[in-house]
């Protein structure tokens, strides 16, 4: 029997909640596939400034590098959203993938052919979309110094300092090159090199490290440009690659095309050992949702695909994975949905049944 330690940090709003139903699904996956997983829990985001003052604490990174992966729910709500206050929920999530070296998050986007009609895009236009976008986690905007506010006699200023290594830009487009080459063997690379000296430097990169996959066809894009052909032909991607700052707004676009940020998953990564695994941390990419927090109205069916993603890349279970997935595929074609993703039909159930409904499945 094997045995792996996951730590779970629920964070806010609807956090717990998916968080809850995603453990229904893997206590399945234990007993049907005969491992052990041990569980151990943080209060991170809001929850963990409201119990311990801060978003992020040592000790659960402590924790965190000593689990297989991270399940993280969600962080951040109204009742902490203040830019001056010196702890932020969102230190929590920054915290974790700095602490944790994880540099890749990959996001895929599968358009479910009976979901197609609930997306704002005409099916035509989705059918065969099926990509993966990773967003470089470390670099850019983000993290670049200076970045600071002042005050001067014509007003308030602000900067922040746009910033890529050549090791930070290489690492990621290898990840995406590896991954290509399991797929259909094309690579969009984005950036702004028309206008950005670090955007140069990407497109420069990317090239010389495209030279060493031959079977891996290359193409560059410009982030603007990128952003209208993902609605006008989003099946023509296969992997796309970009910076930090650009990857946060493509993939929230590209989330979009399923209709609901409730079905995308999306896994942050680092250095993988020589089967390809290490640790990483798993989490939908739908936010706290306050509004609908308490109310059992949020999807917990990303949260479920995060956790069949948790399976594959940091504990090397395929089969459990493909099986998870396959349950939340025949819930849909038996055409149970969330209040997200419900439509003319359909049989709307709320997050506790739609959790039930795949661990039933599985």
């Amino acid at each position: 029997m094997a045995s792996y330690r996951i730590l779970l940090t629920p964070g806010d709003g609807i956090g717990p909640e998916v968080i809850a139903e995603s453990l229904k699904v893997l206590e399945v996956v234990q007993k049907r596939f005969k491992h052990e997983f041990q569980f151990d829990e943080e209060q991170v985001g809001g929850a963990g400034i409201d119990a311990h003052g801060v978003a992020l604490r040592p000790e659960t990174v402590e924790k965190a590098k000593k689990a297989a992966a991270v399940l993280f729910g969600a962080v951040g709500g109204p009742k902490w959203d203040n830019p001056q206050a010196i702890a932020r929920p969102e230190d929590a999530i920054l915290g974790l993938r700095k602490q944790l070296g994880l540099f890749a998050n990959l996001r895929p986007v599968r358009i479910h052919p009976l979901l197609a009609a609930d997306s704002t895009l005409k099916p035509e236009v989705l059918e065969g979309t099926d990509m993966v976008v990773i967003r470089e986690l470390t670099g850019g905007l983000y993290f670049g110094k200076p970045q600071k506010r002042w005050e001067t006699a014509r007003g308030r200023q602000a900067v922040d300092t746009l910033k890529y290594s050549e090791q930070e830009i290489d690492r990621i487009l290898r990840v995406g090159f590896n991954l290509a080459r399991q797929r259909r063997k094309k690579l969009t690379s984005v950036d702004k090199a028309n206008v950005l000296r670090t955007g140069q430097l990407w497109r420069e990169i990317a090239t010389e490290v495209g030279k060493e996959y031959p079977d891996v066809a290359l193409e560059h894009q410009l982030v603007d440009s990128c952003a209208m052909r993902l609605i006008r032909e989003p099946s023509s991607f296969d992997v796309i690659v970009t910076e930090n700052m650009f990857g946060d707004i493509l993939t929230d676009e590209a989330a979009m095309l399923s209709g609901s940020m409730g079905m995308m998953p999306s896994a942050s990564l680092g250095k993988r050992d020589r089967k390809g695994l290490g640790i990483g941390l798993y989490e939908p990419i739908h936010g706290t949702a306050p509004d609908i927090a308490g109310q059992k109205k949020a999807n917990p069916l990303a949260m479920i695909l995060s956790a069949a993603m948790m399976l594959r890349l940091s504990m090397g279970l395929e089969k459990e994975a493909a099986a998870i997935e396959k349950a939340v595929d025949d819930v849909i074609a038996e055409g149970y949905r969330t209040p997200d993703i419900a439509g003319t039909g359909s049989k709307t159930v709320n997050t506790i049944e739609m959790g039930d409904l795949v661990a039933g499945k599985l």
